[in-house]
Parts: C-alpha cells; sequence; structure tokens
C-alpha cells in the first residue's frame, strides 16, 4: 500500500512538471511554424498527451483485457471534456474560435456516432481500425492546411510575444521529455491507483472507466491547466478535442488494427450514453457565446462527480441506469 502511495506522489510531480514545459514548448513551436496555438493543442499536444490512452488500451488489448482498453477511452473522453474542461474554466472561461465550433466539435460528435455505431455488433474489426486511423490523417491534413490558410489566426497573443522566441530544436526537445514526464508520471498512478483498487475488489470495467480512465487524462488536464493559467486558452481547448479525436480515431483505430476489440457492448450502454451527452453539451455551451464560462465549467464537474457515483456505486441512483 505505501509503494502504491508512493507512486502516485511521483506521478504527480511529473505531471506537474511536464504540463508547464509542455505548453511552454508548444507554443515556441506554433510561433516558429507560423502556426496557430488552437492547432497546435489539437495535434502535438493533443496527440503526445493521449499516448497514455494508447499504450494502456494496446497493452490492455494483447493482455487480452478488452474491458480496460475500452473503458479507457470512453472513461478518458468523458473525462476530458467534463472534467479537464470545466476545471479550465474554472480557472479562466475559455473563449472559441469559429473553426473549434463549427469543424472540430461537430467532427468529433460524428467520430463519436461512428464508435458507437461499430460498438453495436460487439466487435470493433480490424477495417474499421483502418478506416478510423486514415480519418485521423485526413483530420490533422486539414487542420494544418487551414492554419496555414488563415494566417491572421496564428498570430501569438499579446504575452506570448515578450522575449526571444525558443530555438526550434529546443522546443522539441522541451516537449519531448514534457511528453515523457506526463507518460510515467500517468503510469505511476495508475500502477498505484490500479494496485489498492484491486486489492479493494474493484472490477476491471469500474477500474477503466475511472482509475485508469483518470490516470491516462492527467496528462491532458495539467497541459490545459497550465495552459489557461497561461492565458493559451486556444492550446488548452484544442488540446481536449484533439484528444478525444485521437483516443477515437487512433487509440481506439491502432488497437483494432493489432487485435479487433470485442464485448464493445457488455456493459458499456450507458457508458457511451453519457459520453454523447457530454460531447454535445460541450457543444451547446460553447455556441452561447462562443466560450466556456465559469457557470458552465461548474456544471460539466458536477456532471463528472455525477458520472463517478453513477459508476461506482450503480444502486444508489439506480433511476439514472
Amino acid at each position: 500500500m505505501l509503494t502504491d502511495i508512493f507512486l502516485i506522489v511521483i506521478g504527480l510531480a511529473l505531471l506537474i512538471a511536464g504540463g508547464d514545459y509542455l505548453v511552454t514548448g508548444s507554443v515556441a513551436v506554433a510561433e516558429r511554424a507560423k502556426l496557430s496555438h488552437a492547432v497546435i493543442g489539437l495535434t502535438i499536444v493533443a496527440f503526445g498527451t493521449s499516448a497514455p490512452e494508447l499504450l494502456v488500451s494496446t497493452t490492455s488489448m494483447l493482455q487480452g483485457s478488452s474491458g480496460i482498453a475500452l473503458g479507457n477511452v470512453l472513461g478518458s473522453n468523458i473525462a476530458n471534456i467534463a472534467l479537464i474542461l470545466g476545471i479550465t474554466a474554472l480557472i479562466r472561461p475559455v473563449p472559441v474560435k469559429i473553426n473549434t465550433l463549427t469543424v472540430d466539435v461537430p467532427f468529433l460528435l460524428i467520430c463519436s456516432a461512428l464508435l458507437i455505431v461499430a460498438a453495436v455488433p460487439g466487435t470493433i474489426w480490424r477495417w474499421e481500425g483502418i478506416v478510423a486511423d486514415l480519418l485521423l490523417v485526413g483530420f490533422v491534413a486539414g487542420q494544418i492546411k487551414y492554419s496555414k490558410n488563415h494566417p491572421f489566426e496564428t498570430e501569438p497573443e499579446p504575452e506570448a510575444k515578450s522575449g526571444k522566441p525558443m530555438n526550434l530544436w529546443l522546443a522539441f526537445l522541451v516537449i519531448i521529455l514534457s511528453l515523457a514526464a506526463l507518460a510515467y508520471g500517468a503510469d505511476f498512478i495508475v500502477d498505484g491507483a490500479s494496485g489498492i483498487a484491486r486489492r479493494m475488489g474493484v472490477s476491471e470495467r469500474v477500474i477503466g472507466l475511472t482509475i485508469v480512465a483518470i490516470g491516462t487524462s492527467l496528462p491532458e488536464l495539467f497541459a490545459s491547466v497550465m495552459a489557461a493559467r497561461k492565458g493559451e486558452t486556444d492550446m488548452a481547448i484544442g488540446n481536449v478535442i484533439g484528444s478525444n479525436i485521437f483516443n477515437i480515431l487512433a487509440v481506439l483505430g491502432i488497437t483494432a488494427t493489432v487485435s479487433p476489440i470485442t464485448g464493445t457492448m457488455d456493459g458499456f450502454f450507458t457508458d457511451y450514453v453519457w459520453m454523447m451527452i457530454v460531447t454535445s453539451a460541450i457543444w451547446l455551451f460553447l455556441r452561447t457565446g462562443f466560450r466556456l464560462t465559469r457557470l458552465e465549467g461548474i456544471a460539466l464537474t458536477g456532471f463528472y462527480i455525477l458520472y463517478i457515483v453513477v459508476t461506482l456505486f450503480p444502486n444508489s441512483i439506480a433511476i439514472l441506469r
């Protein structure tokens, strides 16, 4: 038990440091490459912080634990929006650009719906995984093209213009080291928390939806919080939306390509519903005033607390199940 607690403490320290330096390095890359901070958030930051989900899901499938693999993605997507964007909005209201509202979030909704369609038969096959990966490549290419064609949106924020920009090679080194710190930090926390949970007799599905999902979402949480504190709200929301798209198209896509994901409807039906509800809610919230307010952040955080309670204690709120 003491070893598990120690792992959690070390993991948190790595996450805090990694999240801070990841934002610094990513802003430098955005300025050097003339890309918008939102696009950097949707690509480099989002994909990097989603690496733990990819590693956990792929490893779980190879070990025959499809419940943890699928629960990890569903739980992470719910946590990314409800918990991470909720906390981020509490720190600082999050404005949104028109492209995020009209392209990125609707694309996430489409991906979420396609995931449910693929999961209903009970198995996500290899060909579906390959299609998902191709969709991701097209999405990233479209984001980069849009940013290049709209240079007026790529100007650095006023507070980011001060001082000499970091060298590009140094910025990439900072990003790589930061992502490594985030990955190891999340891994330590998942190992520690899972060890404690298993000693308490918690099921594989619940571990995947809660402990593993939250643990692998911690990189997104700390990256988004640090971005919000530094005024990089475009990067904060891009990180979350991009991570959720990556989780569906790449994490499950690559996992299904390695081995078809079976049992996709075994006890997960309500979790698909929760994921669609929270994804639809963030789209509706952002449409009102083109920003995520602190009040909406409170609502999202409360939604996530309710989800965790219902998942851990299904009989306590049976009417919602």
